[in-house]
């Protein structure tokens, strides 16, 4: 899924990580914005790809897992969207707890969706790494 939307990395570190989906053939719906479901893989896309970044940075060998996630569509994305994730504090330190623990650790994240400047969507993931 996440390869048929087609994602581009603007930026990815441990700090933060931003994605953006274009709105083409793929990622629309019949009224002409983005499908929810090409927004949906963006939110996934982009927070696991802060939570990888800092699991390599920590030399770990976490596996990460998604338990649930929450939407709140805003407005209709009608051009390009652009994920970020800026939750590096709480990634960064469920890491370094579970290197501490060996347990399984979970923790939220949050995503927000920009189409032309203006939010459409908030995302929120609860997140687990063993």
């Amino acid at each position: 899924m996440i390869f048929y939307c087609r994602p581009k990395i603007l930026a990815a570190s441990s700090e933060s990580a931003k994605v953006l989906i274009p709105l083409k053939r793929r990622t629309k719906n019949h009224l002409g914005s983005m499908y929810f479901g090409a927004l949906s893989v963006g939110a996934d896309f982009t927070a696991g790809l802060l939570v990888l970044s800092s699991i390599k940075k920590n030399k770990s060998k976490a596996k990460l897992i998604f338990k649930d996630f929450k939407a709140d569509f805003i407005r209709r994305a009608t051009s390009d969207v652009t994920f970020i994730c800026n939750d590096c504090n709480e990634a960064e330190n469920a890491v370094l707890q579970n290197l501490r623990t060996h347990k399984r650790i979970s923790f939220k994240l949050r995503v927000e969706a920009f189409c032309d400047n203006e939010i459409v969507a908030k995302f929120s993931l609860n997140t687990s790494i063993k």
